[in-house]
């Protein structure tokens, strides 16, 4: 039912709740359920982005306009904030550096981090805001034992966006509440076109915030510089020339320009014609070294040691077992957590070789449906065969 209080995370007393709309229908479901418990909600859009705003790939206007409307249908009041200069000196600018390193940063976790549980959060706060809220599919809980507020899994695991919230810290989730997050998307677009909100029906956003659905090379092209370098295979062999390593990533296979280049001497037979995929970048020859076959041994990893973690709780872990992922939309992969040097080093062992680890992703750790934190993977050791 529409009706119900779907979020145990939400306080009986009545408070100040600033909501961030962003156009979307999760984050708009998620200001009619806090004005339904009784809150007083405050909408606020957050501008992030303003270098191309008027083209067809940024959609910023169109979304403006979208979350004024359900404010309008809600009753409830919107401001427009503008955090563009932030985000560029926060998160697009580490974004750069990262991608010129030849690594493949995440910025939907740096902006979670640094924009809309850190300059949204204090700005809610200046608004008398006793919580903030957001769309996201993740859940909040203070656990009894300890006090401590625990960052837990959306319940519907096809949407759960606890993996690009890891880097949330106790003040920070001490002050959000995630009440979607206790709904199965389903549910969402079924409330929303109940209550006859606007965007009931608008499709879901999938590009980086800031990229949108524009193509990514194109983009990127315009704030790195191409630096074109050989392809070889895993035998020094030369099989075309790339544009630049900060374009590619591990385990990409969709324009490498090389789809009809064969093994040489290989036997007749499926494997002459396999898929190349990207399994290596040598920075210091600034080459991109590809292999054939999804399950080649150099995309195939069992440990990984990441860097710069955070920890949800404020402090490591304990070692042992727990799960992880690498990479956003994978399934949780059962692995055994040790600490590397100080309290800001992860080493991770899996059960089974994860494909395409990713420097730059982040690995995060749960334990059951509790995200206990994470962090930058670094650097992998690869499957035993590859030599």
């Amino acid at each position: 039912m529409s009706n119900q209080n779907p979020s145990q995370n939400i306080s009986r007393h009545k408070q100040r709740v600033v909501v961030g709309l962003s156009g979307g229908v999760d984050s708009a479901v998620t200001a009619y359920l806090l004005k339904q418990q009784g809150h007083e909600v405050i909408g606020i859009f957050m501008k992030n982005w303003e270098d191309d705003d008027d083209s067809e790939y940024c959609s910023s206007r169109q979304d403006f306009l979208d979350a004024a409307s359900v404010a309008d249908v809600l009753g409830i009041e919107i401001e427009h904030v503008n955090f563009a200069a932030e985000y560029k000196d926060r998160v697009f600018a580490e974004f750069l550096r990262e991608y010129q390193a030849g690594r493949t940063p995440n910025p939907d976790i740096l902006c979670n981090a640094e924009i809309k549980f850190k300059s949204f959060l204090d700005h809610a706060m200046r608004l008398g805001a006793e919580k903030i809220a957001t769309g996201h599919y993740a859940r909040v809980r203070q656990s009894p034992q300890t006090g401590l507020f625990e960052l837990l899994k959306g319940l519907d695991p096809a949407k759960d966006q606890s993996y690009f919230l890891h880097r949330l810290n106790q003040a920070q989730l001490a002050k959000t509440l995630f009440p979607v997050g206790e709904l199965h998307k389903s549910e969402v677009r079924r409330i929303a076109a109940e209550i006859g909100l606007p965007n009931a029906r608008k499709k879901d956003s999938t590009g980086i915030c800031f990229i949108g659905e524009r193509p990514f090379r194109e983009f990127l092209n315009r704030y790195i510089a191409k630096e074109p370098g050989p392809i070889l295979d895993e035998r020094g062999r030369k099989l075309g020339q790339h544009m630049g390593l900060s374009f590619y990533t591990l385990g990409q296979r969709q324009g490498l320009g090389i789809g009809g280049v064969k093994e040489k001497g290989a036997a007749r037979g499926a494997g002459e014609h396999a898929p190349w995929f990207v399994a290596r970048k040598d920075v210091p020859r600034n080459a991109l070294i590809v292999v054939q076959g999804h399950q080649h041994p150099w995309l195939l990893s069992r440990q990984l040691q990441a860097q710069d973690a955070s920890w949800v709780a404020g402090h490591p872990p304990a070692p042992g077992p727990y799960a992880a992922k690498t990479r956003y939309r994978q399934q949780d992969a059962a692995c055994q957590y040790q600490r590397v040097g100080m309290d800001q080093g992860v080493a991770l062992q899996f059960a089974q070789a994860q494909w395409a680890v990713t420097p730059g992703q982040s690995a995060v750790l749960y334990d059951g449906e509790i995200c206990l934190g994470g962090g930058v993977i670094a650097s992998l050791a690869p499957h035993p065969s590859q030599g």
